[in-house]
């Protein structure tokens, strides 16, 4: 047999297991992710079978409150809120994440070089000293991990459906932003209507008890009916201090979720704007679209896709894993003698590694893996339902308050024509105080319920809407970073700044 032919053999001994290593990694262990069927109702509670149900408009919804400037604070809001910052830059630690894991798939490369002055002393038996030299080496070596059973391809798959997670991530919170803004937004200007409507009901109050105090000196009225009517009218005043603080906290609020200190659109509220009112009714399409539509649902299924993939990285880590490593190196005394009059070694072969005996630690980590992963699953279901309860309340709550409000707009009506009835008999002193009173009070309190009633309406709106899914669908920028790092190269170490 000649020298080449036993080359020959020797080789094909030597590329028959890389060759079938290669013929095998397109193998994959653990359970590929299905997407999960969920049995929906076939349509709302309010919803008549006969007719077909048209898909909600979702598209920048806030916009049918009629208010441009909700409309403005909405865009400030996407562009200043800090957990909307947070959302992206966690997009992009996912982003990241998934290239990293992406580069396992590849082989890599290491170069390295060294550089030793070197001199032998003299022995004590009489060994000679030797001369100072130099010696050089540089080297290259390379290793690919052939993924046999799949385990990085694993790995790649849950980081992908984890950058998933996070983009629905950052929708469910532009979701809940802009609900919040648009809630607080209708509450700050429903405090302002309900200020306005103590100052001017207070005022009437204390026209009828001066009124009374006049009556008083003309001896048709007592002392008594001068107090009861001058308490009425401070106890209506009382109310004010109470709406004033709830709608500073309503324009705080608004002016933190835009990113701003809390005083910064103290000014900007401060006149008077009606409360918004939505264009009703609202289309709700069929249950079905919240799969496609509500964000936190999304990412629920993304994480379960996620963790399901976990389970067969799990499953390959019990599975041999092999690598292919290979390493060039050469050695000179002179530098200039690398790679021409040197030493040159090489190296190639694949590494196996076969787990033997941990004592059952693969196999309960993939236990802990498919737990995780039924985890997920039930929080994906727990998700479709909360959705579901979601918008049958809203939808319920809508309709039940645009009734209520009907009712107490016939209300108000009807109070505000005893309460001028009254007050007309009560000049001609045909009705007592204690009828004008309670005729003002009555009215009071209905034009009170009914102002909370037209705010329930625009939030109970915002609510059907962020439970159909309806967020900001505009583009949103997340490769950009909070912070631009300067000077991060090799440079001389600078002491510490300190405050």
């Amino acid at each position: 047999m000649t020298g080449f032919e036993r080359g020959s053999r020797a080789a094909r001994r030597t590329l028959a297991p890389i060759l079938t290593a290669a013929v095998l990694s397109g193998c994959v262990v653990g359970p590929d992710y299905q997407k999960p069927f969920l049995a929906m109702p076939a349509a709302w509670s309010d919803q008549k079978s006969s007719k077909p149900a048209r898909p909600p408009q979702l598209s920048q919804w806030w916009q049918r409150l009629r208010d441009p400037e909700l409309d403005s604070l909405v865009e400030e809001a996407v562009a200043g809120n800090l957990d909307v910052a947070t959302a992206k830059a966690k997009i992009r630690q996912a982003r990241a994440s998934y290239r990293q894991s992406a580069g396992t798939l590849f082989p890599t490369a290491d170069g390295s070089g060294s550089a030793t002055r070197n001199k032998t002393a003299a022995t004590t038996e009489g060994g000679a000293a030797s001369d100072a030299y130099s010696y050089y080496q540089a080297g290259f070596d390379a290793s690919w991990e052939l993924d046999l059973f799949g385990a990085n391809r694993r790995g790649v798959e849950a980081a992908r459906y984890g950058v998933d997670a996070s983009e629905q991530e950052l929708r469910s919170t532009l979701l809940t932003l802009v609900g919040d803004i648009a809630s607080y937004y209708a509450q700050a200007r429903g405090y302002q209507a309900r200020i306005q409507l103590a100052w001017r009901t207070a005022t009437s109050q204390q026209q009828t008890a001066a009124l009374t105090r006049t009556m008083l000196l003309a001896g048709t009225a007592t002392a008594a009916d001068v107090a009861k009517a001058q308490g009425q009218a401070s106890a209506t005043e009382a109310d004010v201090p109470t709406l004033e603080a709830s709608y500073a906290e309503a324009v705080h609020r608004l002016s933190v979720l835009t990113g701003r200190p809390p005083a910064a659109l103290n000014e900007r509220l401060k006149r008077g704007a009606p409360i918004p009112t939505p264009r009703l009714p609202l289309p709700t399409g069929i249950p079905a679209d919240i799969l496609l539509t509500r964000p936190d649902v999304r990412m629920a299924e993304r994480q379960y896709a996620q963790y399901t993939a976990n389970v067969g990285q799990a499953e390959a880590a019990r599975y041999p894993a092999v690598s292919l490593t290979g390493n060039i190196d050469t050695s000179a005394f002179k530098l200039g003698d690398l790679g021409k009059n040197s030493t040159i070694g090489w190296s190639f072969g694949p590494t196996l590694s076969m787990p033997l005996f941990n004592a059952g630690q693969l196999k309960a980590a993939a236990d802990v893996a498919r737990a995780e992963r039924d985890q997920y699953f039930i929080a994906y279901k727990a998700s479709v339902l909360t959705a579901l309860e979601d918008v049958e309340n809203a939808i319920v709550a809508l309709r039940q308050e645009r009734i209520r409000n009907g009712k107490l707009a016939a209300s108000v009506k009807s109070y505000g024509e005893a309460a001028n009835l009254e007050r007309t008999l009560f000049k001609a002193g045909e009705a007592s105080l204690l009828d004008v009173l309670d005729a003002e009070r009555s009215l009071y309190s209905a034009e009170d319920d009914l102002l909370q009633s037209r705010i329930a309406i625009a939030t109970d709106y915002v609510a059907l809407n962020k439970a159909l899914g309806g967020g900001w669908d505009g583009t949103i920028d997340s490769a950009k970073p909070e912070i631009v790092a300067a000077k991060t190269g090799p440079r001389l170490a600078s002491a510490p700044t300190t405050q």
